[in-house]
């Protein structure tokens, strides 16, 4: 699964966070609530729209985002 299926950067949308496709939903969102110890069904609960690909997406976001920033240190 590639992210840019689900995840996309609008200028428009959330000031051009990364946000989940058809959403107002910020990756950061995503990432914060399962920091704060919700699970993926919670979260799938609480954002009806959203899908498991969604969260799964936002962890490979995350993933990639970190290791680009890990060889450009």
């Amino acid at each position: 699964m590639s992210y840019q299926d689900r995840i996309t950067i609008d200028p428009l949308v959330r000031s051009g966070k990364p946000c989940i496709k058809g959403t107002r939903i910020a990756v950061a969102d995503v990432l914060d609530y399962l920091g704060g110890g919700m699970t993926a069904t919670e979260i799938l609960d609480d954002f009806p729209d959203l899908k498991p690909e969604d969260i799964q997406a936002c962890l490979i976001f995350a993933a990639e985002r970190e290791r680009r920033l890990s060889v450009a240190a």
